[in-house]
């Protein structure tokens, strides 16, 4: 899948890609910016296929490719171009250079045919894919039992920041952030269970604005960086314009 690309020269580009093999790439699409160029299709946003590529001293070059699926008509919506953005933009900041992780390929993939059928709310399809990026990034949201104790608790009111996870009451609220009942047990509700059954979770729109606030800190805090690409669809829809 096309993350990302940027102009290289006059007539080439370098795409950024996720591979399920190699994990993320960038290679050079030479004359790709050329109208009649065979890669120009293939350098596009969120086209997905099969890549050919053969690694040079510092990148990959594309030699040939094959269309699957271009999923170019998220672009034609401002909410799903924007959340499809995102989403790619969390796995260029989660991920080093050829660090393959094959099963959040597919969780990847999996999101963009949801997006594209709509059959998902977006704002849980997304909250789902976030969790399961963190858990596949190696850092796992323990709900279970309190991160400071150890008891197992069924729920609670409170996430530690620091120890990712939930607390008892015994154990405190400190560097902790406050969210309610009904949001915890969604969160465990989607660690455990796969993107294409999320559709069967119903959430608030106050559960919605407490998980995303969560989970905004927890990657910003986790991959040293805070992803950009909903601001400006966040923005409009915050002051009405979208609507």
């Amino acid at each position: 899948m096309v993350l990302k690309s940027q102009d290289l020269k006059e007539n080439d580009k370098i795409i950024t890609l996720f591979t399920e093999k190699l994990g993320k790439i960038s290679a050079v699409a030479k004359g790709a910016k050329k109208s009649k160029n065979k890669f120009m299709s293939l350098s596009l946003p969120f086209c997905y296929g099969s890549y050919v590529v053969f690694k040079g001293k510092n990148l990959y070059t594309l030699n040939e490719g094959e269309i699957t699926k271009s999923f170019q008509s998220l672009l034609n919506d401002l909410e799903t171009l924007s959340y499809a953005s995102y989403v790619c933009e969390l796995i260029d900041i989660a991920l080093v250079e050829e660090e393959s992780n094959g099963q959040l390929f597919k969780e990847f993939i999996t999101v963009f045919y949801l997006m594209e059928k709509r059959v998902i709310d977006i704002e849980l399809l997304i909250h789902a894919f976030e969790i399961k990026l963190l858990y596949h990034s190696g850092y796992y949201m323990q709900l279970e039992n309190c991160v400071i104790c150890k008891s197992p608790i069924n729920t609670s009111d409170y996430i530690n920041l620091q120890y990712l996870g939930g607390v008892c009451k015994e154990c405190g609220k400190a560097h902790s952030m406050k969210i309610s009942f009904s949001t915890y047990n969604s969160l465990k509700y989607l660690i455990r269970t796969s993107i294409e059954n999320v559709y069967k979770l119903s959430l608030s729109n106050e559960s919605k604005a407490e998980m995303s606030k969560l989970l905004s800190y927890v990657i910003s805090d986790s991959f040293g960086r805070k992803p950009k690409s909903l601001e400006t669809y966040n923005f409009l829809k915050g002051v009405g314009i979208n609507e």
